[in-house]
Order: structure tokens, then C-alpha cells, then sequence
């Protein structure tokens, strides 16, 4: 059995996902799997569960940092359905469309699609299309979700 890492108490019984030092469960950072619920893809360092104190400072801490600036950015983004269409009318639509798909509910798409947009440097999304699907299987029933976007730089002369 190795030393912590940390404490450099013998009972080390974890290892630290980034570096892969010993670490005993007192002084181990753990992270949960949905963390970063709305990245597109999580980066590598971030994917493990246990880390040690000074991995978790330098690399997890700023990136959770990160993640929830965003994530305050996307809950005020400007949002505009299908049926908004004679608001949107004026508005360029120069980009490809976002497209989320197999979520477990429809608040989860619209936030998956204004993260996407935040992190594309957009202010808004328009043209905004989500559909649900029932899963049955067996006995049992679910619905996925998923939904399509078109990016937009909003101004407020557009919207008078």
C-alpha cells in the first residue's frame, strides 16, 4: 500500500484520475459524472472521478470555473421558437443550425442548445424546433428529446 499523496497516511486506497497518485478517501476531491451535463464533448482531464488535492486546484477547479460562467451566460440568452417566425424574419441566417438530440427532458435541450450558442459567441437562438419520442420497452415507457437551433446575433434594433 502507498502514502497519500496529501496526508502521507499509509491507507491510501484510491489513485488520482489526472495523476495517478495515491490518494486516501479524506483527502480525495471526487467529481461527479454530470458535472459538465452540457459540454458537447468532455475534455480528457476531466472524464475521471477521484483526483488529489493539486490536481484538483489546477486543472478541475478553473474548468468548473468555466463551465458555470457559461452556464449563467446560457440561461440569458435570447430565445425564439418556430412560431416566433414574424419576429425572426429580419434576422441572418448565415450559420449551420445546433442540433441536440436524445435528452431526458425538454429544458435540458433548450439549455444544451443556448450552451452551444454561448460557446459559438452568439447572443440568441432562433427557429427553435424540439420534438419528443416515446421509447416503450416492455411495460415501461420514456421519452428522449431533441431539438434543432439556428444561431444569431441579436441587436435590439432588430427587435423594434
Amino acid at each position: 500500500m502507498e502514502n497519500c499523496c496529501t496526508c502521507l497516511k499509509p491507507k491510501a486506497t484510491l489513485v488520482c484520475g489526472s495523476c495517478e497518485s495515491a490518494v486516501c478517501k479524506y483527502c480525495a476531491q471526487f467529481l461527479d459524472e454530470a458535472q459538465f451535463l452540457y459540454l458537447p464533448e468532455i475534455p480528457k482531464d476531466l472524464k475521471h472521478t477521484t483526483y488529489c488535492n493539486s490536481c484538483f486546484d489546477s486543472k478541475v477547479q478553473p474548468a468548473i470555473n468555466d463551465y458555470e460562467k457559461v452556464v449563467r451566460a446560457a440561461k440569458g440568452i435570447i430565445t425564439f421558437f418556430t412560431a416566433d417566425s414574424k419576429v425572426t424574419r429580419n434576422f441572418k441566417r448565415t450559420d449551420k443550425p445546433f442540433t441536440v438530440k436524445d435528452c431526458a427532458e425538454k429544458e435540458e435541450v433548450l439549455m444544451k442548445l443556448a450552451f452551444l450558442a454561448v460557446l459559438g459567441e452568439y447572443n440568441a437562438i432562433i427557429d427553435i424546433d424540439i420534438k419528443s419520442e416515446k421509447i416503450r420497452n416492455g411495460s415501461r415507457q420514456t421519452t428522449k428529446w431533441s431539438g434543432t437551433a439556428m444561431p444569431a446575433q441579436v441587436t435590439s434594433s432588430r427587435l423594434l
